[in-house]
């Protein structure tokens, strides 16, 4: 079942651009790995140091192969020396919606 990835990192201003450019590596690699969907990287209006990575894979089990692969690892490494505090992650994944006899075929 898909999950979405929501990947949490706060990063002083001067490192955001080294941040951008390490996040862009990390996504060009995950979208060559088994199960990567999409990913897209949110800026915060409220708390501008604030970077949120919307990660979405086919299987928690594809996402916990790319987590924990070497490669990965050396990408958070270069991101963890720019300054960035810790690295937050939490999984979603879709409500399995069960039909009962209260249910609206419509909606």
């Amino acid at each position: 079942m898909t999950v979405k990835v929501m990947i949490k990192r706060k990063i002083p201003k001067e490192m955001e651009q080294a941040l951008i450019n390490l996040i862009t590596r990390m996504r060009n690699s995950a979208s060559r790995k088994k199960g990567y969907v999409s990913g897209e990287t949110l800026w915060g209006v409220e708390n501008p140091d604030e970077y949120l990575v919307i990660s979405t894979w086919r299987t928690l089990e594809d996402w916990e192969r790319w987590k924990n692969s070497e490669e990965r690892n050396s990408l958070q490494i270069k991101i963890d020396v720019l300054g960035a505090g810790e690295t937050t992650y939490t999984i979603y994944r879709y409500p399995e919606v069960v039909a009962d006899e209260f249910s609206d075929p419509l909606m």
